[in-house]
């Protein structure tokens, strides 16, 4: 998959067929409008292209941008993206200009003069341009006049994405991680920097990956103990356990995140450690004593290799 960040600066596509989103999560309800897109491509011999924004347009458009959280961050979908098997990814830089165009403009000058598509697959809700006043039908009408075919995305499939997004987001946020996967069609992953902790947990026998989540729009599961799957940049997936909190039974002070990899004892500080998170096991709970935290511990790497 080629991926373009200089939208002056594209190539001549062959029959581009094109679907332009935000692509959060590249859930199940997407890839059914990418399986569509391949297909349309497959009959002309065209190539996929798919349009996406960075950052989010609600962070440009919105004045309530506070709180928001993504399912993937920009790498991590390229990454899905491009395990699908499209062959083209536009990466628009979505600032206040490009929000603010006419939306005859943005029709002119960004999708036909720039991507030049043969077919473009669009809902029927999809807006663009100035106060978002283009539309599918304006897209319809401008449809002869600058020669290209425009599909319509069913409005089922798009309350689908719709829904799916929502309740993905909120599964990931409530512990509900096996509902979110089936979502996904793949197990929610986040990464981030191993740092140094109080090395605690290497005095209690399980030593763990302390991890500083370098996105703050990244959405993160909910307190508690997770299975999980740990994997280094070019390195095999790792099993292991997972826990997410204030740590009660220690000091309850700070949110912290931690990996404990099974039969792993390198050292990863500074590398950037990718948790493919499988299910949720449990609450955290403060006990009495570190032994029978320590108890817990060994309970929960019990439970977690039953699950890997």
């Amino acid at each position: 998959m080629q991926v373009h960040r200089n939208i002056e600066a594209l190539p001549a596509f062959r029959n581009a067929v094109i679907t332009i989103g935000t692509f959060d999560g590249v859930h199940m309800g997407h890839r059914q409008v990418i399986q569509k897109l391949k297909e349309e491509a497959a009959a002309i011999n065209g190539e996929t292209v798919i349009i996406t924004f960075h950052p989010h347009p609600r962070k440009i458009v919105s004045s309530a941008i506070l709180g928001i959280r993504l399912i993937n961050t920009l790498e991590e979908k390229i990454s899905l993206l491009e395990q699908i098997g499209i062959d083209h990814l536009i990466i628009v830089p979505f600032t206040e200009a490009f929000a603010n165009q006419a939306a005859e403009d943005y029709i002119k000058d960004f999708l036909v003069a720039l991507c030049n598509p043969h077919t473009i697959i669009i809902g029927y809700d999809h807006r663009f341009g100035r106060d978002r006043q283009g539309d599918y039908v304006l897209l319809e009408q401008r449809a002869s006049v600058y020669n290209y075919a425009l599909k319509e995305i069913p409005k089922h499939i798009l309350d689908n994405i719709s829904i799916s997004s929502t309740n993905i987001r909120e599964d990931i946020l409530h512990n509900r991680i096996e509902t979110a996967n089936k979502l996904l069609g793949y197990e929610f992953f986040f990464s981030g920097e191993v740092i140094h902790g109080d090395k605690l947990g290497r005095q209690l026998g399980y030593p763990t990956a302390n991890l500083k989540i370098n996105s703050e729009e990244k959405i993160i599961p909910g307190n508690g103990i997770y299975a999980v799957y740990g994997e280094l940049a070019g390195g095999p997936r790792h099993k292991g356990m997972m826990s997410i909190g204030f740590r009660p039974t220690v000091d309850g002070k700070k949110r912290v995140i931690e990996v404990n990899l099974f039969d792993f004892n390198e050292q990863i500080y500074g590398k950037e450690l990718r948790v493919y998170v499988k299910k949720y096991l449990r609450a955290e709970v403060k006990f009495e004593s570190l032994e029978k935290l320590v108890k817990q511990i060994d309970q929960d790497k019990i439970d977690s290799l039953k699950i890997l």
